[in-house]
Order: structure tokens, then sequence, then C-alpha cells
């Protein structure tokens, strides 16, 4: 196998698309359903906003497999003259066709859009993407028909497709990525372990939350984050994430995906702006500056104060790794708005004297097997004189990979955000 599943697929295949990153021309659109996954981790990587792209084929009638054309999302129309003159069709049948396939192509697009108007297209790089190709031929209508919107560049990028394939579609695209073309390539789901099919209720959430992103003014900068306050929400948590690490972290995104199922907003952020990321991955001069983390998230509960939606809820705060120290540091500064602490393989020593200025109920997450860092935790549990506990995951490392372990912290992580959000008061 080639990739665990879409997710993982998505995120090799944004590697081979770093260049596109963090410019503002470019937009990422997706061939719904398998596509939508794929994309969305593209999109998350690249920093780019995620679309759908919506193409029926207009079937031949009598030999609907061969197509006589496409429709595609923005009401673009494109028509295979050579088969329509083979076939001898009318121009009445094509209509009735494209009424149907019109149709369900809006129906699929109100499902999965809902009341969000579409990304626009003129004059931007826009990178297509699906989870595969096997003919290529969903793929080349697309890009027939968003050619006719007026983009300035056209990508096309997959995980797998066979080699000719990817030739053909050079010759209608700008460019064309593709991670791996093996030979023989019998089928898309033959390179994926996992090649489940996506429903349109994932479709939605993951669309819901590409529209999330929002940029939070943290001394004299921007960071980014991704802010999702479900209806009736009854607090809202923080994520701090280690060093090395960003928002975009699969275990902090899964521990987020769990506690809003638990009725929780979530906002997951950035601690660093890109500029320092990069500086940092050189250099490694901001990961343990552990006051400036903390900083950041001040700035961020400040911020959420300010906001309607937000306001009134309590907040929590999540940290893993050097994020924990810095989530310490905030919630000694802000105690009358933080009102519980959960810790994930995290750092608290770091955190020095603020430990023991800390009013917030504090969880400290540790692995069993992460063994320096549960002497850290027991060291810092002595200092902080709120209540806190020490829970230890057997069987996990430092990291909760292994099967299980990383769905007891997003448990454990649930039960004590619902006792200690749910039972403070708001704040003012």
């Amino acid at each position: 196998m080639l990739f665990r599943d879409r997710r993982d697929a998505g995120r090799r295949l944004a590697a081979r698309l770093r260049e596109y990153a963090g410019r503002p021309d470019v937009l990422i659109l997706a061939l719904p359903r398998g596509g939508v996954p794929v994309g969305y981790e593209v999109a998350r990587a690249l920093g780019a906003p995620l679309d759908i792209f919506v193409v029926r084929k207009l079937g031949v009638p009598g030999h609907e497999e061969l197509a006589m054309g496409a429709l595609a999302s923005g009401g673009t129309r494109v028509l295979n003259r050579e088969t329509l003159e083979l076939f001898r069709i009318p121009r009445e049948e094509v209509e009735r066709v494209a009424a149907m396939e019109r149709r369900e192509l809006e129906r699929r697009e109100r499902s999965y859009r809902g009341d969000r108007p579409p990304q626009p297209v003129e004059g931007k790089t826009v990178i297509l993407v699906d989870d595969g190709l096997a003919t290529g031929a969903s793929m080349e209508a697309a890009v027939r028909a968003l050619r006719q919107r007026n983009p300035a560049r056209i990508v096309v990028a997959v995980p797998t497709a066979p080699a000719e394939t990817c030739e053909a579609l050079r010759a209608s695209a700008d460019e064309v990525v593709c991670v791996s073309t093996p030979e023989p390539f019998y089928a898309v789901g033959r390179w994926y372990e996992d090649f489940t099919q996506t429903g349109d209720e994932e479709v939605r959430r993951l669309l819901d939350e590409a529209a999330s992103g929002v940029r939070i003014p943290a001394g004299g900068v921007e960071v980014a984050g991704d802010l999702i306050v479900p209806p009736g929400a009854h607090g809202i948590v923080v994520f701090a994430h280690g060093s090395g690490s960003s928002r975009h972290s699969p275990r902090n995104r899964y521990v987020a995906e769990v506690l809003r199922a638990a009725g929780m907003g979530t906002l997951l952020m950035d601690l660093l702006t890109l500029e320092e990321e990069r500086e940092d991955q050189w250099t490694g001069r901001f990961r343990f500056d552990v006051e400036l983390l903390g900083s950041r998230l001040i700035a961020a509960t400040d911020w959420l104060a300010g906001r309607s939606d937000t306001r009134e809820l309590r907040v929590g705060y999540f940290g893993a790794s050097t994020g924990a120290a810095a989530a310490l540091i905030a919630a000694a500064e802000r105690p009358e708005a933080v009102a519980a602490i959960v810790s994930r393989g995290g750092r608290p020593d770091l955190a020095g004297p603020a430990l023991g200025r800390v009013r917030a109920p504090t969880l400290l997450i540790v692995g069993s097997l992460d063994h320096p860092v549960i002497e850290l935790n027991r060291r810092a549990l002595a200092q902080i004189t709120a209540p806190a506990e020490l829970m230890i995951v057997p069987g996990a490392s430092h990291l909760f990979e292994e099967p299980g372990t990383l769905e007891e912290v997003g448990r454990l992580a649930a039960e004590w955000f619902t006792r200690h959000l749910t039972a403070a008061p708001a704040h003012p």
C-alpha cells in the first residue's frame, strides 16, 4: 500500500506542493467526495482556502457510460462535439440530460457547502485535487470547465494515477503533480490501506473546518488559528502545541474533534508567525521561549473575550510538550478567564514560578513509557496549588502513537473539561 488513508495521502501530496505554501493567490478545489479529505490536508499544509468543484458527466442516452459532455460548479458546461456528431444526439436530448444533471449538481453543492458562497476563481492559481485518477475523464472535464472561469493557472494534484493519465492531462492543465504512478495500476483503491467511501457528512464537516480560519492579534503580530464553536457550546478549549508543531498537529486535531463532540468549542492556533516558524526550524530560538508562547495564549484569550460568539464561554487550555508550560503561564495571568487546563505529554516544569499561581484545575496526562517526563510532571504537580491530578496512560510513549492511547487522552480531556467548564460561571 502507498497510503494509509486519504488524509495521509493529502499530507504526502502537500509535501510535493510546498512551492505554493503561503501564497494569497492559491485556491484548493477538491472533487467530492473522495477528493475532499485529500484537499483538506493540502489546504491546511499550504495555508490556502478550500472549496469543492463538482463535476457531473452528461452520459449519452442509452450509453450512459460514455460522456457527451459535463457540467461543473458555477454552471459551466462543456460538450464533446465529436461524440454528439457520432451518435447524432439532438439538442433537445442534450438539454434534457443537462437539466437532470444540473439539478443533482445543485443539490450536492447545497448539501456540501450550505449557505457559503463559492470561492472566487478568476485570476487565481487553482490546485484541483482528487484522491486518485484512473482514466482521468472526470478531471479532464473539471479542467476544461474551470478554464472557462479564467483562473491564472490550473494545477492538477493527485496522490496516485497511471503515468499515461498524468501525461494526457498535461495537454489541458498547466501542471500535473502526482505522488506515485505505479505500474500496473489496476485501480485507485488498490494503493490505499483504508479506502472507505467518503460520506456526505464528512465532506460537510471538512469544508466547515476549512472555513474556520481566523487571524489573532498578538503583540504587534498576527497568528493563524482555526476556530469552531458548535451551537450551544458550554466552553471553549484553546490548544497550545508543542515545540516544532503547529495548529495542524494531527494529534491535537483528533482531540479537538473529541471535545467538539462533547459540546465544546475549539481554537487550534499557531503560537508563532510563519516567519518565526521558519527561523525556529533552523535555530530552535522560539520553541522553548515559553514566556513568548504564553503571551500569545493570553492574547488569544483576550481576543475570545471580545467576540460576540465566545465572550460568554469559559476558557480551557490544552497544552502539549512546551505548550503545556505556556498554558500554565497564561492561566496564571488570566485566572478569572481560564477554568481548566489539560496537559498531554507536557513540560509543566518549564512554567517555573507560575505553577504556584495557577488557579485553574489542572490535569497532567503522561504515557507510562515516557519515564523522564513522568518525573518532571510529578515535580510540577507538587508545586501546583490548584486542584490537580496526574494520570498515566498505560503503554503510551511521549507522542501517544500506540493503539488506543490517544483515544484515552481524548476521553480524559473531554471528561475534565466537561466537568470544569460546565460548572464554571461565565466570565464578565
